[in-house]
């Protein structure tokens, strides 16, 4: 069994600058991590190939330095990674990204499952896993919180809902993204570090993927910032003086007042 998994690299803060006159967020100087709900779908792989003798591969769409965060994912018990990097890839869209993700799990060799972490980080959009799925024909799950059963050609999983969860089984090859529910990620090992450095990572450009610039870049993506600022200040608090009695009235006469009771 062969399993792919999709992550991407994100910054490790939430405090980024936003220049609202390019329309986009600065995250120049920033340190860049693994998208934490990525490194759950990672881990679900490794216990699969602990578990079975599977083979894990890992791939992503990004700039060379994104290298860095495919080298910890074989540190981590990955056994093979791909990066996929263009200049044409900048201002790709959810819906783009899947378009070029497709093309380089199909260029990387046969797959029996694919996992994604629910959403990233950063555009929490959620829509990368299920347009993977839709690219490459196959049927989709989201939101998993538990595989209870995966063989040759068979996968039963536990689908998360608002009340509890579904059990919901399918035929592989499938598109999968699971919550943090799932498992409790590791970390990379300092000899798996040391190893991860000497492997050499195919990166494979628009041209070696056979993409078509129209579906790519801001000319494939649908999704258009028209606008980019950040939220405004919120305002003080007010305290309400007096017993807890007298506090309780105030309140409620506010509430009233504001029409929310």
């Amino acid at each position: 069994m062969r399993i792919v998994v999709s992550i991407k690299q994100v910054p490790e803060t939430t405090e980024v600058k936003i220049d609202q006159a390019g329309g986009r967020v600065d995250t120049e100087g920033l340190t860049r991590i693994i998208n934490p709900y990525d490194t759950y779908a990672l881990e679900e792989a490794i216990r699969i190939k602990e578990a079975s003798g599977a083979t894990v591969a890992v791939i992503s769409a990004g700039p060379e330095k994104t290298n860095e965060s495919l080298r910890e994912a074989l540190a981590t018990g990955a056994d093979e990674a791909f990066l996929l990097s263009d200049q044409a890839f900048e201002g790709s869209d959810p819906l783009a990204a899947a378009h070029i993700l497709a093309r380089g799990i199909e260029k990387c060799g046969p797959y029996d499952l694919i996992i994604c972490g629910r959403q990233a980080m950063d555009g929490a959009s959620g829509q990368v896993g299920p347009s993977l799925a839709e690219e490459l024909g196959l049927p989709m799950v989201s939101f998993v919180r538990k595989i209870e059963e995966l063989k040759d050609g068979y996968i039963r999983v536990q689908r998360m809902t608002d009340d509890g969860y579904e059990v919901l089984e399918g035929p592989l090859p499938m598109v999968i993204s699971v919550v943090k529910e799932i498992n409790e990620p590791r970390l990379a090992s300092l000899k798996g570090l040391m190893k991860a450095k000497r492997v050499e990572i195919p990166v494979w450009a628009a041209g070696d993927l056979g993409l078509d610039a129209s579906r790519i870049g801001p000319a494939g993506s649908p999704t258009k910032v028209t606008k980019l600022a950040p939220p405004p200040p919120r305002s003080g608090g007010e305290m309400i003086p007096g017993t807890a009695d007298e506090q309780v009235k105030t309140l409620v006469a506010k509430l009233k007042a504001a029409k929310i009771l």
